[in-house]
């Protein structure tokens, strides 16, 4: 039962209790006092060495093989992977993009260069043989050279909002030739004084003509474009401090114009205590003009990169049938819950272009019962061969996930 629900059957003075927000006494308007009690809590798994003998008991599908494609890369993020098989690797905090390349195929990569050097950078795509990045404020754009380096970045956007608490911006090219950039609050849950905040923005693919596509989301990193019906699907961060089991991360049909519900609505209509909305407007209003999740998944698992699978039959690695135009997403993990959640991949089924469930695809990173962790997925990206890599930002590993009948 929502929030809405509870609210008026109880006169708008009472909430009903629901998961870790209890006690919840949340009016519709604030000329009634508004109260929430919530346990918050706060766990961060031990990180220990990505061994041979620990990458050994990580757990995939039958079928399937997972192993080392790289390893010593400090803090890979993000991936961008050409058409020839170059992977592009960011590390924010080094500021750096690294090329990786597996010249003998034999699924590890044997060169690793250092190719461009730009602060905080973060998002990879690659367009037109051009391999665009995004920092905090900057948006880039590189030709690639025929060698896979890097030529002199562009400058096409420099003015991006201040980051805050998320300065994690990504970037893609849409089916609409546009370019999209995912702009994260600057705060846990908060009025932004910048509407750009909490957004996904659209622009020409020079960086002109920038607006807002849609708003109300917190934190989406991992978005991509369905392949067969070409909509917006993201994966949204829920909001901290809400107790173990909320705010669930959001899964995202993203629409252009809508509203996702941040800061105010969470999950399938329950009332953030705090903040409250601003001047008259009720939850109620809020409520009725927020979009709901597609799907939901473990609150605090922390979803990070996101890629539809889309390889041919033909490809040496290429996954089976059903795992055509299903997704994947990163789950690096969290710290503010009892248990830990995420430190994983998992699979999200589509059916007829919709989302319909999500299960575990690469599990095995919590060990020691869970009290130890030796990988949080972050960046994740297909290969020309069908094969799958995400990268591990604690012990500087990217992994590759293989299929063998």
């Amino acid at each position: 039962m929502s929030a809405l629900v509870c609210a008026t059957l109880m006169a708008g003075l009472i909430a009903c209790n629901k998961d870790d927000v209890y006690d919840a006494s949340i009016p519709e308007t604030n000329d009634q006092p508004t109260s929430a009690q919530v346990n918050g809590n706060v766990f961060e798994p031990a990180l220990v060495s990505a061994t041979d003998e620990r990458v050994a008991q990580l757990k995939v599908p039958a079928g399937f093989s997972i192993a080392k494609f790289a390893d010593s890369l400090g803090k890979p993020r993000m991936l961008a992977v050409s058409s020839s098989g170059n992977v592009y690797v960011s590390d924010r905090t080094a500021g750096t993009i690294t090329l990786l390349k597996d010249t003998n195929a034999d699924g590890r990569a044997d060169q690793k260069q250092v190719v461009a050097t730009l602060k905080s950078i973060h998002g990879l795509t690659i367009l037109d043989n051009r391999l665009y990045a995004v920092a905090i404020k900057e948006v880039y754009s590189i030709p690639i050279n025929g060698d896979g380096t890097l030529g002199q970045a562009q400058v096409l956007i420099n003015n991006l909002p201040d980051a805050g608490q998320h300065p994690n911006r990504t970037i893609g090219f849409g089916p609409d030739g546009f370019m999209y950039l995912t702009v994260g609050s600057t705060c846990n849950a908060c009025a932004e004084p910048n509407a750009e905040h909490a957004t996904i923005l659209r622009a020409n693919p020079d960086g002109t003509n920038r607006r807002i596509y849609a708003s109300g989301l917190r934190n989406t990193i991992g978005f991509g474009w369905h392949p067969q019906t070409k909509a917006l699907f993201g994966f949204d961060h829920g909001i901290d401090w809400l107790g173990d089991e909320q705010q669930k991360e959001e899964l995202n049909q993203i629409v252009e114009g809508a509203f996702y519900g941040w800061p105010y609505i969470y999950g399938d209509g329950n009332y953030n205590p705090h903040p409250r909305p601003m001047g008259d407007t009720t939850y109620a209003q809020i409520l009725a003009k927020t979009t709901l999740p597609a799907l939901s998944y473990d609150a605090h698992a922390a979803p990070l990169g996101m890629v539809f699978y889309t390889s041919g039959t033909g490809a040496a690695s290429a996954f089976p049938a059903d795992y055509q135009y299903d997704a994947f997403v990163t789950m690096r993990g969290s710290w503010n819950r009892t248990q830990p959640s995420g430190y994983k991949v998992v699979r999200a089924h589509f059916e007829n272009g919709k989302p319909t469930r999500i299960d575990d695809f690469v599990t095995g990173f919590l060990v020691d019962n869970n009290r130890a962790q030796f990988g949080r997925p972050v960046g994740i990206a297909t290969m020309p061969d069908g094969s799958l890599l995400f990268t591990d930002d604690t012990n500087g590993v990217l992994y590759r996930v293989s299929y063998r009948p």
